[in-house]
Protein backbone atom coordinates (compact mmCIF):
# COMPACT_ATOMS: atom_id res chain seq x y z
CA UNK A 1 0.00 0.00 0.00
CA UNK A 2 1.18 3.57 -0.67
CA UNK A 3 0.81 6.28 1.97
CA UNK A 4 -2.10 5.50 4.24
CA UNK A 5 -5.29 7.53 3.77
CA UNK A 6 -6.03 10.08 6.46
CA UNK A 7 -9.71 10.88 5.90
CA UNK A 8 -12.88 9.78 4.16
CA UNK A 9 -12.00 11.62 0.93
CA UNK A 10 -8.70 9.71 0.69
CA UNK A 11 -10.55 6.42 1.12
CA UNK A 12 -13.11 7.29 -1.58
CA UNK A 13 -10.27 8.09 -4.00
CA UNK A 14 -8.60 4.73 -3.29
CA UNK A 15 -11.89 2.87 -3.67
CA UNK A 16 -12.28 4.38 -7.15
CA UNK A 17 -8.62 3.83 -8.06
CA UNK A 18 -8.62 0.14 -7.09
CA UNK A 19 -12.13 -0.69 -8.39
CA UNK A 20 -13.30 -1.70 -4.91
CA UNK A 21 -16.82 -3.11 -4.88
CA UNK A 22 -17.09 -4.28 -1.27
CA UNK A 23 -15.73 -3.01 2.03
CA UNK A 24 -15.40 -5.28 5.01
CA UNK A 25 -15.85 -3.48 8.30
CA UNK A 26 -13.64 -5.15 10.91
CA UNK A 27 -13.70 -5.07 14.71
CA UNK A 28 -13.06 -7.59 17.50
CA UNK A 29 -15.07 -9.08 20.29
CA UNK A 30 -13.83 -9.14 23.88
CA UNK A 31 -11.69 -12.24 23.24
CA UNK A 32 -9.97 -10.79 20.18
CA UNK A 33 -11.90 -12.79 17.60
CA UNK A 34 -12.15 -10.82 14.36
CA UNK A 35 -15.69 -9.83 13.39
CA UNK A 36 -16.71 -8.45 10.01
CA UNK A 37 -19.62 -7.43 7.88
CA UNK A 38 -19.51 -6.22 4.31
CA UNK A 39 -21.01 -3.12 2.74
CA UNK A 40 -21.36 -2.07 -0.87
CA UNK A 41 -18.90 0.66 -1.86
CA UNK A 42 -21.91 2.84 -2.67
CA UNK A 43 -22.68 2.91 1.10
CA UNK A 44 -19.26 4.31 1.98
CA UNK A 45 -20.34 7.94 2.39
CA UNK A 46 -23.13 6.93 4.75
CA UNK A 47 -20.74 4.73 6.73
CA UNK A 48 -18.35 7.63 7.32
CA UNK A 49 -21.09 10.16 8.11
CA UNK A 50 -23.39 8.05 10.27
CA UNK A 51 -21.65 4.75 10.97
CA UNK A 52 -23.24 1.40 10.18
CA UNK A 53 -25.66 -0.05 12.72
CA UNK A 54 -25.62 -3.70 13.76
CA UNK A 55 -26.94 -6.00 16.48
CA UNK A 56 -24.28 -6.39 19.15
CA UNK A 57 -26.14 -8.96 21.27
CA UNK A 58 -24.53 -11.91 19.47
CA UNK A 59 -20.98 -10.52 19.79
CA UNK A 60 -19.08 -12.11 22.70
CA UNK A 61 -18.76 -9.60 25.53
CA UNK A 62 -21.04 -6.96 23.99
CA UNK A 63 -24.37 -5.81 25.38
CA UNK A 64 -27.39 -7.98 26.11
CA UNK A 65 -30.28 -8.13 23.63
CA UNK A 66 -32.34 -5.42 25.34
CA UNK A 67 -29.62 -2.83 24.70
CA UNK A 68 -27.87 -4.35 21.73
CA UNK A 69 -27.87 -1.63 19.06
CA UNK A 70 -24.28 -0.76 18.09
CA UNK A 71 -22.72 1.49 15.46
CA UNK A 72 -19.50 0.65 13.58
CA UNK A 73 -17.59 3.84 12.72
CA UNK A 74 -14.84 3.28 10.10
CA UNK A 75 -11.33 4.56 10.83
CA UNK A 76 -10.11 5.87 7.45
CA UNK A 77 -6.44 5.40 8.37
CA UNK A 78 -6.93 1.62 8.39
CA UNK A 79 -8.18 1.18 4.81
CA UNK A 80 -6.37 -1.55 2.85
CA UNK A 81 -7.14 -3.70 -0.19
CA UNK A 82 -7.29 -7.42 0.60
CA UNK A 83 -4.68 -9.10 -1.63
CA UNK A 84 -6.27 -12.57 -1.48
CA UNK A 85 -9.56 -11.35 -2.98
CA UNK A 86 -10.20 -10.77 -6.72
CA UNK A 87 -8.71 -7.60 -8.25
CA UNK A 88 -11.77 -6.95 -10.45
CA UNK A 89 -14.52 -5.45 -8.30
CA UNK A 90 -12.19 -6.02 -5.39
CA UNK A 91 -12.55 -6.12 -1.62
CA UNK A 92 -10.99 -3.81 0.98
CA UNK A 93 -11.06 -3.79 4.75
CA UNK A 94 -11.31 -0.99 7.24
CA UNK A 95 -11.17 -1.21 11.05
CA UNK A 96 -13.99 0.35 13.02
CA UNK A 97 -14.50 1.91 16.40
CA UNK A 98 -17.72 0.79 18.04
CA UNK A 99 -20.11 3.46 19.30
CA UNK A 100 -23.47 3.45 21.04
CA UNK A 101 -26.54 4.77 19.17
CA UNK A 102 -25.89 8.09 20.97
CA UNK A 103 -22.53 8.19 19.13
CA UNK A 104 -20.40 7.86 22.25
CA UNK A 105 -17.50 5.35 22.29
CA UNK A 106 -18.75 1.96 23.49
CA UNK A 107 -17.03 0.87 26.73
CA UNK A 108 -17.03 -2.76 25.60
CA UNK A 109 -14.98 -2.06 22.45
CA UNK A 110 -11.40 -3.41 22.83
CA UNK A 111 -10.08 -0.65 20.56
CA UNK A 112 -11.56 1.91 22.96
CA UNK A 113 -9.85 0.22 25.93
CA UNK A 114 -6.48 0.71 24.23
CA UNK A 115 -7.34 4.30 23.30
CA UNK A 116 -8.03 5.07 26.98
CA UNK A 117 -4.66 3.65 28.00
CA UNK A 118 -2.92 5.74 25.33
CA UNK A 119 -4.77 8.83 26.59
CA UNK A 120 -3.32 8.21 30.06
CA UNK A 121 0.19 7.95 28.61
CA UNK A 122 -0.34 11.22 26.77
CA UNK A 123 -1.57 12.94 29.93
CA UNK A 124 1.66 11.80 31.60
CA UNK A 125 3.69 13.47 28.85
CA UNK A 126 4.49 10.51 26.58
CA UNK A 127 3.92 10.95 22.84
CA UNK A 128 4.07 7.36 21.67
CA UNK A 129 3.84 3.82 23.03
CA UNK A 130 5.71 1.68 20.49
CA UNK A 131 5.11 -2.06 20.38
CA UNK A 132 6.89 -4.78 18.42
CA UNK A 133 5.09 -8.14 18.79
CA UNK A 134 6.61 -11.36 17.45
CA UNK A 135 3.78 -13.79 16.69
CA UNK A 136 4.63 -17.46 16.22
CA UNK A 137 2.30 -20.02 14.65
CA UNK A 138 2.12 -23.60 13.40
CA UNK A 139 1.18 -24.91 9.95
CA UNK A 140 -0.69 -28.22 9.95
CA UNK A 141 -2.00 -30.34 7.08
CA UNK A 142 -5.61 -29.62 8.06
CA UNK A 143 -7.70 -28.18 10.89
CA UNK A 144 -8.73 -31.57 12.28
CA UNK A 145 -5.31 -32.85 13.32
CA UNK A 146 -1.84 -31.67 14.30
CA UNK A 147 -0.04 -33.46 11.45
CA UNK A 148 3.07 -31.37 10.80
CA UNK A 149 4.49 -30.50 7.38
CA UNK A 150 8.17 -30.80 8.34
CA UNK A 151 10.57 -31.71 11.11
CA UNK A 152 12.57 -28.51 10.81
CA UNK A 153 13.99 -26.48 13.67
CA UNK A 154 15.11 -22.93 14.34
CA UNK A 155 16.22 -21.13 11.14
CA UNK A 156 16.16 -24.37 9.12
CA UNK A 157 15.80 -24.06 5.35
CA UNK A 158 14.96 -25.97 2.15
CA UNK A 159 13.93 -29.60 2.71
CA UNK A 160 13.48 -29.10 6.45
CA UNK A 161 11.21 -26.07 5.93
CA UNK A 162 8.10 -26.99 3.98
CA UNK A 163 6.59 -23.57 4.64
CA UNK A 164 9.17 -21.30 2.99
CA UNK A 165 6.98 -20.57 -0.05
CA UNK A 166 3.87 -19.92 2.02
CA UNK A 167 5.90 -17.62 4.30
CA UNK A 168 7.15 -15.70 1.28
CA UNK A 169 3.61 -15.23 0.00
CA UNK A 170 2.46 -14.22 3.48
CA UNK A 171 5.16 -11.54 3.71
CA UNK A 172 4.22 -10.16 0.28
CA UNK A 173 0.54 -10.05 1.27
CA UNK A 174 1.34 -8.27 4.54
CA UNK A 175 3.40 -5.68 2.69
CA UNK A 176 0.50 -5.08 0.29
CA UNK A 177 -1.60 -4.43 3.40
CA UNK A 178 0.81 -1.73 4.55
CA UNK A 179 2.61 -3.86 7.17
CA UNK A 180 6.41 -3.64 7.24
CA UNK A 181 7.99 -7.07 7.78
CA UNK A 182 11.50 -7.29 9.23
CA UNK A 183 12.14 -11.04 9.51
CA UNK A 184 10.59 -14.37 8.61
CA UNK A 185 11.93 -17.81 9.46
CA UNK A 186 11.24 -21.35 10.63
CA UNK A 187 10.87 -21.51 14.39
CA UNK A 188 12.08 -24.08 16.94
CA UNK A 189 9.15 -26.51 16.70
CA UNK A 190 8.34 -28.74 13.73
CA UNK A 191 6.20 -26.84 11.21
CA UNK A 192 6.42 -23.72 13.42
CA UNK A 193 6.99 -20.29 11.88
CA UNK A 194 7.48 -16.64 12.72
CA UNK A 195 7.02 -13.49 10.65
CA UNK A 196 8.14 -10.37 12.53
CA UNK A 197 6.47 -7.03 11.89
CA UNK A 198 8.43 -3.83 12.41
CA UNK A 199 7.48 -2.07 15.63
CA UNK A 200 4.95 0.77 15.55
CA UNK A 201 2.44 2.75 17.64
CA UNK A 202 0.32 0.45 19.80
CA UNK A 203 -3.09 1.04 18.18
CA UNK A 204 -1.74 0.43 14.68
CA UNK A 205 0.15 -2.63 15.91
CA UNK A 206 -3.00 -4.09 17.48
CA UNK A 207 -4.79 -3.60 14.15
CA UNK A 208 -1.77 -5.13 12.40
CA UNK A 209 -1.82 -8.16 14.71
CA UNK A 210 -5.43 -8.85 13.73
CA UNK A 211 -4.52 -8.38 10.05
CA UNK A 212 -1.45 -10.60 10.45
CA UNK A 213 -3.44 -13.48 11.95
CA UNK A 214 -6.08 -13.56 9.24
CA UNK A 215 -3.46 -13.09 6.49
CA UNK A 216 -1.43 -16.05 7.76
CA UNK A 217 -4.59 -18.17 7.84
CA UNK A 218 -5.81 -17.07 4.40
CA UNK A 219 -2.50 -17.76 2.67
CA UNK A 220 -2.14 -21.14 4.39
CA UNK A 221 -5.65 -22.05 3.25
CA UNK A 222 -4.65 -21.33 -0.36
CA UNK A 223 -2.13 -24.17 -0.01
CA UNK A 224 -4.74 -26.43 1.57
CA UNK A 225 -3.10 -26.14 5.01
CA UNK A 226 -4.26 -24.85 8.37
CA UNK A 227 -2.42 -22.15 10.31
CA UNK A 228 -3.04 -21.94 14.05
CA UNK A 229 -2.03 -19.47 16.75
CA UNK A 230 -3.04 -21.94 19.46
CA UNK A 231 -0.42 -21.45 22.20
CA UNK A 232 0.48 -25.14 22.73
CA UNK A 233 -0.87 -27.49 20.05
CA UNK A 234 1.92 -30.13 20.27
CA UNK A 235 2.84 -32.03 23.42
CA UNK A 236 6.60 -32.13 24.03
CA UNK A 237 7.37 -29.23 21.66
CA UNK A 238 7.75 -25.49 22.21
CA UNK A 239 4.53 -23.54 22.15
CA UNK A 240 3.87 -20.35 20.21
CA UNK A 241 4.61 -17.06 21.93
CA UNK A 242 4.16 -13.38 21.19
CA UNK A 243 7.28 -11.76 22.61
CA UNK A 244 6.31 -8.10 22.92
CA UNK A 245 8.93 -5.33 22.64
CA UNK A 246 7.85 -2.02 24.19
CA UNK A 247 9.14 1.54 24.51
CA UNK A 248 7.81 4.98 25.37
CA UNK A 249 8.74 8.16 23.54
CA UNK A 250 8.65 11.74 24.80
CA UNK A 251 9.24 14.76 22.54
CA UNK A 252 10.45 12.39 19.84
CA UNK A 253 13.13 10.76 22.03
CA UNK A 254 13.19 7.36 23.66
CA UNK A 255 12.06 7.87 27.26
CA UNK A 256 13.66 4.58 28.36
CA UNK A 257 17.24 5.63 27.53
CA UNK A 258 19.75 7.10 29.97
CA UNK A 259 23.42 7.23 28.89
CA UNK A 260 24.63 7.51 32.50
CA UNK A 261 22.88 4.42 33.86
CA UNK A 262 24.74 1.09 34.14
CA UNK A 263 21.92 -0.58 32.19
CA UNK A 264 21.36 2.48 29.97
CA UNK A 265 17.81 2.63 31.38
CA UNK A 266 16.16 5.84 32.56
CA UNK A 267 14.21 6.07 35.79
CA UNK A 268 11.01 6.00 33.71
CA UNK A 269 12.21 2.88 31.87
CA UNK A 270 13.07 1.10 35.09
CA UNK A 271 9.77 2.02 36.73
CA UNK A 272 7.84 0.94 33.62
CA UNK A 273 9.48 -2.50 33.71
CA UNK A 274 8.92 -2.71 37.47
CA UNK A 275 5.22 -1.99 36.90
CA UNK A 276 4.86 -4.88 34.48
CA UNK A 277 6.72 -7.23 36.83
CA UNK A 278 4.67 -6.18 39.86
CA UNK A 279 1.35 -6.62 38.04
CA UNK A 280 2.33 -9.62 35.86
CA UNK A 281 0.31 -12.19 37.79
CA UNK A 282 -2.88 -10.14 37.80
CA UNK A 283 -2.74 -9.34 34.06
CA UNK A 284 -1.77 -12.90 33.09
CA UNK A 285 -5.36 -13.81 32.22
CA UNK A 286 -5.31 -11.04 29.60
CA UNK A 287 -2.07 -11.87 27.77
CA UNK A 288 -2.57 -15.65 28.24
CA UNK A 289 -6.33 -15.93 28.14
CA UNK A 290 -7.05 -19.56 27.21
CA UNK A 291 -6.93 -22.88 29.08
CA UNK A 292 -4.31 -23.96 26.54
CA UNK A 293 -2.15 -20.88 27.25
CA UNK A 294 -1.01 -22.42 30.52
CA UNK A 295 0.15 -25.62 28.80
CA UNK A 296 2.76 -23.36 27.16
CA UNK A 297 3.71 -21.45 30.32
CA UNK A 298 5.65 -24.30 31.94
CA UNK A 299 9.39 -24.56 32.66
CA UNK A 300 11.61 -26.19 30.06
CA UNK A 301 10.14 -25.00 26.75
CA UNK A 302 11.57 -21.46 26.48
CA UNK A 303 8.33 -19.89 27.76
CA UNK A 304 9.11 -17.75 30.82
CA UNK A 305 7.14 -18.31 34.00
CA UNK A 306 9.30 -16.61 36.65
CA UNK A 307 8.69 -12.93 37.39
CA UNK A 308 12.13 -11.38 36.96
CA UNK A 309 14.09 -9.38 34.40
CA UNK A 310 17.42 -9.83 32.70
CA UNK A 311 19.61 -8.54 29.88
CA UNK A 312 20.68 -11.84 28.32
CA UNK A 313 18.72 -14.48 30.18
CA UNK A 314 15.71 -15.67 28.17
CA UNK A 315 14.29 -17.64 31.11
CA UNK A 316 13.22 -14.34 32.73
CA UNK A 317 9.84 -12.77 32.08
CA UNK A 318 11.37 -9.51 30.87
CA UNK A 319 14.51 -9.12 28.78
CA UNK A 320 16.19 -5.77 28.13
CA UNK A 321 18.21 -6.14 24.92
CA UNK A 322 21.82 -5.00 25.32
CA UNK A 323 22.48 -1.38 24.42
CA UNK A 324 24.39 -0.72 21.19
CA UNK A 325 26.12 2.65 20.75
CA UNK A 326 24.30 4.81 18.23
CA UNK A 327 21.03 2.92 18.74
CA UNK A 328 19.65 4.90 21.68
CA UNK A 329 16.20 5.07 20.06
CA UNK A 330 15.92 1.28 20.12
CA UNK A 331 16.18 1.03 23.94
CA UNK A 332 13.27 -1.18 24.94
CA UNK A 333 11.96 -4.01 27.09
CA UNK A 334 10.79 -7.38 25.82
CA UNK A 335 7.98 -9.15 27.66
CA UNK A 336 8.21 -12.83 26.74
CA UNK A 337 5.06 -14.33 28.27
CA UNK A 338 2.13 -13.20 26.03
CA UNK A 339 0.88 -15.66 23.45
CA UNK A 340 -0.38 -14.93 19.92
CA UNK A 341 -3.97 -15.97 20.67
CA UNK A 342 -4.51 -13.03 23.03
CA UNK A 343 -6.63 -9.99 22.27
CA UNK A 344 -3.86 -7.55 21.23
CA UNK A 345 -5.91 -4.44 22.08
CA UNK A 346 -6.51 -5.56 25.66
CA UNK A 347 -2.99 -6.96 26.03
CA UNK A 348 -1.26 -3.76 24.91
CA UNK A 349 -3.66 -1.75 27.08
CA UNK A 350 -2.93 -3.68 30.31
CA UNK A 351 0.81 -3.71 29.60
CA UNK A 352 0.81 0.05 29.12
CA UNK A 353 -1.34 0.68 32.19
CA UNK A 354 0.87 -1.56 34.34
CA UNK A 355 3.99 0.25 33.13
CA UNK A 356 2.47 3.68 33.66
CA UNK A 357 1.43 2.61 37.15
CA UNK A 358 5.08 1.87 37.85
CA UNK A 359 6.14 5.31 36.63
CA UNK A 360 3.37 7.16 38.44
CA UNK A 361 3.97 5.40 41.76
CA UNK A 362 7.76 5.18 41.47
CA UNK A 363 8.14 1.39 41.60
CA UNK A 364 11.70 0.20 42.25
CA UNK A 365 13.20 -2.19 39.71
CA UNK A 366 14.88 -5.18 41.40
CA UNK A 367 18.34 -6.34 40.35
CA UNK A 368 18.48 -8.36 37.11
CA UNK A 369 18.55 -12.16 37.35
CA UNK A 370 21.22 -13.47 34.98
CA UNK A 371 21.03 -17.07 36.22
CA UNK A 372 18.95 -19.70 34.43
CA UNK A 373 15.83 -19.48 36.57
CA UNK A 374 14.67 -22.96 35.52
CA UNK A 375 17.71 -24.41 37.32
CA UNK A 376 17.04 -22.68 40.63
CA UNK A 377 15.48 -24.76 43.40
CA UNK A 378 12.04 -23.55 44.59
CA UNK A 379 13.52 -22.53 47.95
CA UNK A 380 16.17 -20.43 46.19
CA UNK A 381 13.54 -18.67 44.07
CA UNK A 382 11.49 -18.01 47.20
CA UNK A 383 14.53 -16.63 49.00
CA UNK A 384 15.22 -14.30 46.07
CA UNK A 385 11.58 -13.15 46.06
CA UNK A 386 10.91 -14.46 42.53
CA UNK A 387 7.23 -15.08 41.97
CA UNK A 388 5.76 -17.41 39.35
CA UNK A 389 2.98 -16.78 36.85
CA UNK A 390 -0.32 -18.56 37.53
CA UNK A 391 -0.22 -22.24 36.55
CA UNK A 392 -3.78 -22.49 35.20
CA UNK A 393 -6.42 -20.25 33.71
CA UNK A 394 -8.51 -20.93 36.81
CA UNK A 395 -5.81 -19.51 39.09
CA UNK A 396 -5.13 -16.61 36.70
CA UNK A 397 -8.71 -15.44 36.36
CA UNK A 398 -9.28 -15.40 40.13
CA UNK A 399 -6.21 -13.18 40.56
CA UNK A 400 -7.47 -10.93 37.75
CA UNK A 401 -10.91 -10.78 39.36
CA UNK A 402 -9.29 -9.04 42.36
CA UNK A 403 -7.24 -6.60 40.26
CA UNK A 404 -8.05 -2.92 40.59
CA UNK A 405 -5.61 -2.20 37.74
CA UNK A 406 -7.39 -4.50 35.27
CA UNK A 407 -10.77 -3.13 36.37
CA UNK A 408 -9.62 0.42 35.62
CA UNK A 409 -8.08 -0.65 32.33
CA UNK A 410 -11.06 -2.57 30.95
CA UNK A 411 -13.87 -0.62 32.55
CA UNK A 412 -16.55 -2.23 34.70
CA UNK A 413 -18.69 -3.62 31.86
CA UNK A 414 -15.85 -5.39 30.02
CA UNK A 415 -14.10 -6.44 33.22
CA UNK A 416 -17.20 -8.22 34.54
CA UNK A 417 -17.93 -9.88 31.20
CA UNK A 418 -14.33 -11.02 30.75
CA UNK A 419 -14.13 -12.57 34.22
CA UNK A 420 -17.51 -14.25 33.70
CA UNK A 421 -16.52 -15.71 30.30
CA UNK A 422 -13.16 -16.98 31.53
CA UNK A 423 -14.57 -18.53 34.69
CA UNK A 424 -17.03 -20.39 32.50
CA UNK A 425 -14.24 -21.58 30.19
CA UNK A 426 -12.30 -22.90 33.16
CA UNK A 427 -15.39 -24.62 34.58
CA UNK A 428 -16.10 -26.22 31.19
CA UNK A 429 -12.54 -27.52 31.03
CA UNK A 430 -12.09 -28.80 34.56
CA UNK A 431 -15.14 -31.10 34.44
CA UNK A 432 -13.88 -32.89 31.32
CA UNK A 433 -12.59 -36.45 31.53
CA UNK A 434 -9.52 -36.48 29.28
CA UNK A 435 -7.81 -39.31 27.38
CA UNK A 436 -4.79 -38.84 29.68
CA UNK A 437 -6.92 -39.66 32.73
CA UNK A 438 -8.49 -42.69 31.07
CA UNK A 439 -5.10 -44.00 29.94
CA UNK A 440 -3.56 -43.46 33.38
CA UNK A 441 -6.35 -44.48 35.74
CA UNK A 442 -8.86 -46.76 34.02
CA UNK A 443 -6.62 -49.84 33.94
CA UNK A 444 -5.50 -49.58 37.57
CA UNK A 445 -8.32 -47.99 39.57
Amino acid sequence: MPDQPQNAADVRALVDEHDIRFLRLWFTDILGQLKSFSINAAELDDAFENGMGFDGSSITGFNAIEESDMVAVPDPRTFAVLPWRPTDQGVARIFCDIHTPERTPYEGDPRQVLRRALDRAEQMGFDTFNVGPELEYFLFKDNKSTEVLDEGGYFDLTTLDAGSDVRRETVLALEQLGIHVEYSHHEVGPSQHEVDMRYGPALKMADDCMTYRITVKEIAMKYGWHATFMPKPLFGENGSGMHTHQSLFKDGSNAFYDPDDQYFLSDAGKAFIAGQLKHAREISAIFAQWVNSYKRLVPGYEAPVYVAWSRRNRSALVRVPLYRPGHEQSTRMELRCPDPACNPYLTFAVLLQAGLEGIEKGYELPEPMEKNLYHLAPDDRKRLGIEQLPETLGEAIEITAESELVLRTLGEHMFNRFVEIKRQEWDDYRVQVTPWELDRYLPVL
